[in-house]
C-alpha cells in the first residue's frame, strides 16, 4: 500500500464516523421534538418551541445525501497567525457535525470563521495554515466513504500537492491567477459537466467569491458579474452565510431569494437546501407583487411607458387627488345632550398639516381621525377634566367623524385608482400633466375601460403599478435581506417595489449589464441601485470567468462593442474547450447533426433557437428520433430551449440555432445571443444560414 493509498483510507475511516455523527444528530433532533412536547411553558412559548424542534428535525431528515467534507485544514503549531487554532485540524464540510453538542466538531461548516483560511490562504499569506487539503470524490457521489477516490496537499509554506507532478493543464493558469498552487481536484470540480439543476460551489469559492459571500449583513452588494464567473452562486452562498451567522435576526425579519422567471428558481432550488438551509422563500418580483391575476397584455409602447420611473409621481399624483382640504363643513359631534364642534378652518388645517407630512395613504387617514378628536378632547378637558379611553374611543368611532374622514381622505384601493388612471382620458391628463407626453398617455388609456375596477383585466405592468400604489396606501411587510438576480433587467419600477420591501434590510444585487434584455434594462449600475434605494452600494465586478472557456467568451465578447454599455470584455481562466460555427443552408439539419454529436459526449445538451423557431426545431430532433426535453426538465440529455428563458441555465453543450434570427427577434436581441452563446460550459456549435450579426 501506497502512502497515499493508507491516506485515503484513513480519510474514509473518518467520513465512515462522520455519517455515524450525522445519523445520530438527525435521531437526536427527532426525540428532541418528542420530549419538547412535554416542556413546561405556557401555551405560546410551547408552541414556538415545538415549531422550532419540528422545524429543525424536518431539515436534518431532508439533508440530501452527499459527501460530508471537501477539504481539510491543518494549522501550523508555531504561527502566530493561527491564533487559538494553532496546531489544530479541521474537516470543512457544508454542515457541522458532531458527536455531542459540546465536543469539537468533527466537520466544521464551510461559513464557520476558521473556515475562511479554506479559501483564502495561498503561499503569499499562509494564515497560519501549514497545509490545506482537498478531497476528490466521485461524480455524483451521494456519500459513500468508498467514492473518496483522491486527495491534494498543498502546503502554504512549501508548495507541492500529494500525488506527483503530472501533464500541464489550464489549472496552471488558474492557481497562478489565483496565487495558490496547482489544485486538479478544484479545476476538475469546477469543470464537471453539467446535467440537472445547479450545484452549490462551497468547495470552489474563489477568494474574490468568498469576500463577497462573508460581507456584512448591513452591508447592501452588487456584483457586476461576466458569464461563468458565479455571481449567482454567490448569491445563494451569501444568502446561506448570512442565515448562519446572523441566524435569529434573519429568521426574524426573513431572506427572500427573487429570480427572473420560475424556470431559473427551479434550477437553482437545489443549492440552499445543499447547504442545509431550507424553507428560504425563493420568487420572482412578478409573484411578490401578484394581486391580481395576469389577464391582459400591454402594447409594447404601454410596457415601456409603465415601467418608467415617471409612473410613482403620476400615481402619487393621482391617488392623493382624493385628498379633498375643505371637503367638509364645521363638525359637530354629539355627546349625551351636548355637541363639541370643530370648526371648517380648524378642519382644514389639520388636513393640510397632515398632507404636508407624506404619510402613507392610510396612516394619513389615522391621523386626520386622530387630530380631529385630539381637539375635540381638548375641549372636554377644558370643560370637565381629564377623559378616559372609553370616551376618546366613543368619540373617535362616533358617526359624523367617520363622515368627516371619508370625505376629506376616503378610503381607496389601489385597483379603484388604477382603473380610474388608465380608463378616463381626464383623470390620466390631470395626474400626468408635465411629466408624461401626449403620446405616452394615449398610450396607457384603456382602449374599452371596464364598467368598474372590480371587472378590470390587468397586465403584468399593472400589476407593477398597484403596487406602487399599494405601497403608497399602507408601507408592505419587509424583509431582512434580499438577493436580487439578473437585476439589470429590472424596470425602474420593478426595482421601487424591492426597495419597498428592503427599506431596512440590505440587498444583493447580482447581475451582467451586457445580458440586459428587457426594453428597460439597465445600462449602469448606480441608477440601478438608486431605484432600488440603495444608491451608495458599492459595485464590484467579476471578470474572471472559471466555467465558460475562454474560445466561446472571446467569441461572445465580439458583441460587446455594440451593445452600449460600459462592460469590460470578460475572460476566462479555462484553455480547454471546443467551438466550431457551422455555415449550412439547412440550419434546423445541422443542428440536428450538431445534437447527434453531442450525444457521443459526456453532459447535458441545451439547443437554444429564437422562441419563434423552437417548435420547428423541436420537431426536426423528434422526426430524427431524438427525445428533446423543454429547458423546465432539468435532468433531461437533450433540452430546446427558447432563447427568452436561457438566462442563468447552463449546458455542458449548446447548440445556438441561427444567432441572426435570435438578434431579429427582439429590440434588444443582440443582449440576447450574449446571453445565448454564453450558456456553454464546455463546447459550442454554432448553426448559421445568415451572416453572424459580428460581421456587419
Amino acid at each position: 500500500m501506497t502512502p497515499l493509498d493508507d491516506t485515503l483510507a484513513q480519510e474514509r475511516s473518518y467520513h465512515d464516523t462522520c455519517r455515524a455523527a450525522l445519523a445520530a444528530m438527525v435521531d437526536g433532533a427527532q426525540e428532541h421534538v418528542v420530549t419538547g412536547e412535554h416542556v413546561s411553558a405556557s401555551g405560546a412559548d410551547a408552541e414556538v418551541l415545538g415549531r422550532q424542534l419540528r422545524g429543525r428535525a424536518k431539515e436534518m431528515r431532508e439533508l440530501p445525501d452527499a459527501p460530508l467534507f471537501f477539504g481539510r485544514l491543518d494549522f501550523d503549531a508555531r504561527a502566530p497567525e493561527a491564533g487559538d487554532h494553532r496546531g489544530q485540524r479541521y474537516h470543512v464540510g457544508r454542515l457541522r457535525i458532531t458527536e455531542h453538542p459540546s465536543a469539537p466538531p468533527l466537520v466544521v461548516d464551510w461559513r464557520a470563521p476558521v473556515s475562511r483560511a479554506f479559501y483564502q490562504a495561498g503561499t503569499r499569506d499562509p494564515q497560519g495554515v501549514a497545509v490545506r487539503r482537498r478531497f476528490g470524490w466521485a461524480p455524483g457521489s451521494k456519500g459513500d466513504s468508498a467514492d473518496l477516490t483522491g486527495l491534494e496537499d498543498e502546503h502554504l509554506t512549501a508548495a507541492g500537492p500529494v500525488g506527483g507532478p503530472g501533464p500541464a493543464d489550464p489549472a496552471d493558469d488558474m492557481a497562478a491567477a489565483a496565487g495558490s498552487p496547482r489544485s486538479r481536484i478544484l479545476t476538475g470540480e469546477i469543470e464537471r459537466p453539467r446535467v440537472g439543476p445547479m450545484r452549490d460551489i462551497a468547495a470552489t469559492i474563489q477568494p474574490e467569491q468568498d469576500d463577497l459571500v462573508r460581507a456584512a449583513l448591513a452591508e447592501t452588494v452588487c456584483v457586476q458579474g461576466a458569464p461563468g464567473t458565479g455571481k449567482t452562486a454567490v448569491g445563494l452562498h451569501r444568502a446561506a452565510y448570512l442565515l448562519y451567522t446572523y441566524q435569529q435576526r434573519v429568521q426574524r425579519s426573513g431572506l427572500l431569494i427573487l429570480g427572473p422567471n420560475r424556470t431559473f428558481l427551479r434550477y437553482i432550488a437545489e443549492v440552499l437546501p445543499s447547504l442545509g438551509e431550507s424553507g428560504v422563500r425563493q420568487s420572482t418580483v412578478l409573484d411578490e407583487i401578484a394581486r391580481q391575476p395576469v389577464r391582459a397584455a400591454d402594447t409594447d409602447a404601454a410596457a415601456v411607458v409603465k415601467h418608467d420611473a415617471r409612473m410613482a409621481e403620476v400615481l402619487r399624483r393621482a391617488l392623493y387627488a382624493r385628498v379633498r382640504p375643505g371637503g367638509a363643513d364645521s363638525l359637530a359631534v354629539p355627546d349625551g345632550s351636548y355637541r363639541w364642534r370643530v370648526p371648517a378652518a380648524e378642519l382644514d388645517r389639520i388636513v393640510a398639516g397632515v398632507r404636508a407630512e407624506e404619510p402613507p395613504y392610510d396612516t394619513g387617514r389615522e391621523r386626520v381621525r386622530t387630530r380631529a378628536v385630539r381637539h375635540i378632547q381638548e375641549q372636554a378637558e377644558r370643560r370637565a377634566g381629564p377623559v378616559n379611553n372609553t370616551w376618546l374611543q366613543r368619540i373617535s368611532r362616533a358617526r359624523p367623524v367617520s363622515a368627516f374622514v371619508d370625505a376629506v381622505w376616503p378610503k381607496v384601493r389601489p385597483e379603484e385608482v388604477l382603473a380610474e388612471l388608465l380608463g378616463d382620458a381626464g383623470a390620466l391628463a390631470a395626474a400626468a400633466a408635465g411629466i408624461l407626453t401626449g403620446a405616452e398617455q394615449r398610450a396607457l388609456l384603456w382602449a374599452r375601460p371596464p364598467r368598474s375596477y372590480k371587472s378590470a383585466k390587468w397586465s403584468a405592468a399593472d400589476l407593477v403599478l398597484l403596487d406602487e400604489l399599494a405601497g403608497l396606501v399602507e408601507r408592505p411587510a419587509g424583509y431582512g435581506h434580499i438577493v436580487v438576480d439578473e437585476a439589470q433587467d429590472l424596470s425602474p419600477m420593478e426595482c421601487r417595489a424591492i426597495a419597498r420591501r428592503a427599506d431596512f434590510g440590505s440587498l444583493t444585487v447580482l447581475g451582467d449589464l451586457a445580458q440586459g434584455t428587457t426594453p428597460w434594462a439597465a445600462r449602469a449600475w448606480p441608477a440601478q441601485l438608486a431605484h432600488l434605494g440603495k444608491p451608495d452600494a458599492a459595485v464590484t465586478s467579476l471578470t474572471t470567468g472559471f466555467r465558460v472557456p475562454q474560445a466561446i467568451v472571446a467569441l461572445a465578447n465580439r458583441l460587446l462593442a455594440g451593445l452600449d454599455v460600459d462592460v469590460p470584455p470578460a475572460r476566462s481562466l479555462r484553455g480547454d474547450g471546443e467551438l466550431a460555427v457551422h455555415r449550412v443552408p439547412d440550419v434546423t439539419a445541422a443542428a440536428v447533426d450538431a445534437v447527434r454529436g453531442a450525444l457521443t459526449r459526456e453532459g447535458s445538451v441545451g439547443v437554444i433557437a429564437a422562441d419563434a423557431a423552437v417548435e420547428r426545431v423541436r420537431a426536426g430532433l423528434t422526426a430524427a428520433g431524438i427525445a428533446a426535453a423543454g429547458p423546465d426538465e432539468l435532468g433531461a440529455r437533450v433540452a430546446v430551449v427558447p432563447a427568452s428563458v436561457a438566462k442563468g441555465l447552463e449546458y455542458d453543450h449548446v447548440v445556438a440555432v441561427e444567432p441572426a434570427e435570435i438578434v431579429a427577434a427582439e429590440e434588444r436581441g443582440a443582449h440576447r445571443l450574449y446571453v445565448v452563446l454564453t450558456r456553454a460550459v464546455s463546447r459550442l456549435d454554432v448553426v448559421c444560414g445568415r451572416k453572424l450579426p459580428w460581421e456587419g
